[in-house]
């Protein structure tokens, strides 16, 4: 019997190694398009990202305007479905391992569910139990606890059947309300000792 039946993965720098060959460099096209002129490093941007969330980012360090955000999700989906990231070294049986003992897996990130099934497509050859994704209106994505409390009412688990692994502070925000625990996925984060 396992002992998280559900493990809730979150996928850009978690499952796949995202950030800086996809997310850092398009970012950086679109800052310059948008805010000619000023830069970001990637140092600056996993640290923006990590402490405020993807969105807030935009709107607190960058001002995006509403239809920023909406243009970069445009331009953002097309550049992803032209990039495929590696996957983590291991995660693979981690997934294979959960899937053939019985266990689920649902995915709650900032990406789309195209791109995230793309990915499982690719480099482990099965598709995630649930997705919780960028398609879902803002206020019901990740930090807000909606997407663990839908899985627990949907496939009848109990926090503590339920593990996050994540390597972003909205994982803890969104799971410790319930009573769910996180592992903290480190090896997305080698490269920023401040951030492990």
């Amino acid at each position: 019997m396992l002992k998280h039946p559900c493990l809730v993965l979150d996928h850009d720098d978690t499952v796949v190694q995202s950030e800086r060959t996809i997310g850092y460099p398009f970012f950086c096209y679109i800052l310059d398009r948008f805010r000619p002129g000023q830069t970001v490093t990637l140092s600056q941007f996993a640290q923006d990202c990590y402490s405020l969330g993807f969105a807030e980012m935009c709107r607190k360090r960058w001002n995006f305007t509403p239809q920023e955000l909406e243009d970069e999700f445009r331009g953002w989906m097309d550049y992803v479905m032209c990039h495929t990231p590696d996957a983590f070294p291991g995660i693979g049986r981690v997934i294979r391992r959960q899937k053939a003992e019985g266990g689920m897996i649902c995915v709650v990130s900032h990406s789309s569910v195209r791109n995230i099934t793309r990915d499982y497509d690719t480099h482990f050859g099965l598709r995630p139990d649930a997705i919780y994704g960028w398609d879902y209106p803002e206020e019901l994505r990740k930090p807000n606890p909606f997407p663990l409390r839908d899985i627990m009412a949907k496939y009848h688990f109990t926090p503590e059947e339920l593990l996050v692994v994540d390597d972003m502070k909205l994982a803890w925000d969104m799971a410790h309300p319930l009573g769910v625990k996180v592992a903290f996925a480190g090896w997305g984060r080698r490269d920023f000792p401040e951030l492990t």
